[in-house]
């Protein structure tokens, strides 16, 4: 592959990365929820996640790019017909949206955290910056996602790095810290499909454009695999760092943030910062096809549901960030499960049969 088309699957898998980390991935509260409470095995459950992801992103780039897919709508429709595709389409809509009210909710936290501003505050300066950034095309958008997806993967090795060289407790022992009861189920298998569902259903939409804009087959499907690699070196950082602050992890709402502070109180202020820059990346990458399957992007409609849309997620966001993220992540989960597995049993048809599908 040449560079030209090297450096386009680069830019794909960096702003796919930095959508599905968002608020509670980069925070390390969904990882904790997911993973961590599960104790020592949560490695093993985060590698078997990410390696589901990757497939089934791979499958939706490609699909995305031969539909050349404007939004989620017509990939839906294509996987599960046009009576229950309408079902499957509204649903992920909704919690799309839900999805991305968690992530104004997490920048709320995270402001207050860090700077002690009042977390509405905090909430409606992510709203401005979300605004003002989804009135710019998709590639400007693209570019700015993929563009902060960098500083999350330096500042993560660096301050997980220090927590994991320097536990709390002996790793041995962190299976007697941890909380079973945080995470969504008993079954640390099940929260690792659950989880992968999650993820995928996030950046479904997202893969779906990105995979239609791709100049070539092959950069849409090399840029869903990049992107599942660098999500996968940040979850078993995050994961292992998480299990490294134990039992302090279970007392705090941002756990990553305290990873930080441990290393030096100054690299609290600076972290926090990137985590409110990469809730700002999940909140545009959710808005984008929320907003283009109800309208034309940037015509009046588009601007009307934009400021209608974030006006209602300042309100819902006053439910609380932790609260949210037990809500709506595992129903999403099991949405985007939905949709893996018929992306599964296309590939079956489409390896098995000599008439493939598109």
């Amino acid at each position: 592959m040449s560079n030209g088309k090297n450096r386009a699957s680069w830019r794909i898998g960096f702003a796919y990365a930095g959508i599905v980390v968002g608020a509670g991935f980069s925070t390390g509260q969904e990882v904790l929820q997911f993973f961590a409470s599960h104790g020592l095995i949560s490695i093993v459950s985060i590698i078997m996640a990410a390696f589901i992801l990757m497939f089934v992103s791979r499958q939706a780039a490609k699909l995305g790019h031969r539909l050349d897919a404007e939004s989620h709508e017509g990939p839906v429709k294509a996987l599960f017909g046009r009576r229950l595709g309408l079902i499957i389409d509204y649903t992920l809509v909704f919690f799309l949206y839900g999805i991305a009210v968690v992530m104004i909710a997490g920048s709320g936290a995270t402001f207050n955290q860090a700077f002690g501003i009042s977390p509405d505050i905090g909430v409606l300066i992510l709203i401005v910056i979300t605004a003002g950034t989804l009135l710019l095309n998709f590639d400007k958008i693209v570019n700015i996602i993929g563009g902060i997806t960098p500083l999350l993967i330096i500042a993560v090795v660096i301050i997980t790095t220090y927590n994991i060289l320097n536990p709390t407790v002996p790793y041995s022992e962190v299976n007697n810290y941890v909380d079973p009861t945080r995470a969504p189920s008993k079954f640390w298998w099940f929260d690792s499909i659950t989880y992968a569902g999650l993820a995928f259903a996030v950046a479904f939409s997202f893969l779906s454009i990105m995979g239609a804009g791709a100049a070539k087959h092959a950069i849409a499907r090399r840029g869903a695999i990049y992107g599942g690699l660098i999500t996968l070196l940040l979850m078993v950082l995050v994961n292992v760092g998480v299990l490294s602050i134990m039992p302090d992890a279970n007392e705090v709402p941002l756990p990553a943030m305290l990873m930080a502070e441990n290393m030096a109180p100054w690299l609290g202020t600076v972290y926090s910062i990137i985590i409110i820059l990469l809730i700002f990346n999940s909140v545009v990458g959710l808005m984008y096809p929320f907003l283009s399957r109800f309208t034309e992007p940037y015509s009046g409609k588009y601007k009307m549901l934009l400021v209608v849309s974030l006006i209602g997620a300042f309100l819902i966001s006053k439910v609380g960030f932790v609260e949210l993220v037990n809500i709506v992540y595992p129903i999403l989960g099991y949405i985007g499960l939905a949709i893996s597995l018929a992306l599964f049993i296309r590939w079956l048809i489409n390896k098995n049969t000599k008439k493939k599908l598109l």
